[in-house]
């Protein structure tokens, strides 16, 4: 019967050293391998108990694996509710704080939730225009670009609820490039002047348009401090969408000047 002796272990152990060592058969461990792989506390057994004993290790893994995700599944029913910041859990949902998305919970004052906020006044604000314009003028053309502005907003609060990607479309009919180069040059397609300050004097519904588009860019300032994290801003697509609203208001203001709204 063949022997393996220390130094045969040595090499064979020298760039890995296992759990266990199986001994092929028809072969022995000298002492002094037996010796040494003991010092390394590296189990010694025969080559035909290797199958039972990796499928016993397989069983062992597979259970402990199974209870843990039973303590998770416990943990996550008594504990209902998330501390997105801390991972502390609650049972019921603090007055002070809000849901961020699924189970998740921010405090109310949260930047994303400053951002919320901002973005449901602005929704508010757009259909309070609305009303005020069909009340005084029932102008179709604006109502009806006012409510692509609406549509607009609503995709915005819809994918940052969900944690969505925007889907972003065309606002006012007008592509991103196309909004970008007629807000930029206001002259040139509706002959207005560039940066023209607001008065009393331009209408009320002039009034209100600026009023929301103020209120975009505040929201674009929201959401700077809301998705920023280590100087680096994690939702892209919202910010541009918001400067792309903001264009899209000034354009119709900048139409309304113009005199390219009809009145009914």
């Amino acid at each position: 019967m063949k022997v393996i002796t220390e130094a045969i272990v040595r090499a064979e152990l020298k760039a890995t050293q296992p759990e266990v060592y199986y001994i092929p058969e028809g072969k022995i461990l000298s002492p002094a391998a037996r010796e040494y792989l003991q010092g390394l506390q590296v189990a010694i057994d025969f080559e035909k108990n290797r199958a039972a004993n990796e499928e016993k290790k397989q069983r062992i893994m597979e259970e402990k694996v199974q209870e843990t995700f039973k303590n998770e599944v416990a943990a996550q029913q008594s504990s209902k509710y998330i501390d997105y910041e801390t991972g502390a859990s609650y049972a019921s949902k603090p007055e002070y704080m809000t849901q961020l998305h699924g189970n998740m919970l921010v405090d109310k004052n949260h930047p994303r939730i400053k951002y919320r906020g901002k973005l449901d006044r602005l929704e508010a604000e757009v259909v309070n225009a609305q009303c005020v314009i069909a009340a005084n003028e029932n102008n179709k053309e604006l109502l009806a670009d006012l409510d692509d502005i609406l549509a607009a907003l609503g995709r915005l609060m819809r994918c940052e609820v969900m944690d969505e990607e925007l889907k972003s479309g065309n606002i006012l009919g007008l592509t991103h490039d196309e909004l970008r180069e007629r807000s930029h040059n206001p002259m040139k397609y509706y002959n207005i002047k560039q940066l023209l300050l607001p008065n009393y004097s331009m209408g009320l519904s002039y009034s209100l348009l600026n009023l929301i588009r103020a209120s975009v860019r505040e929201a674009e300032v929201l959401a700077v401090d809301a998705f920023k994290e280590n100087r680096k801003l994690t939702r892209t697509d919202i910010i541009e969408e918001l400067n792309r609203l903001s264009s899209a208001l000034h354009i119709m203001m900048c139409k309304y000047l113009a005199g390219e709204y009809n009145k009914a």
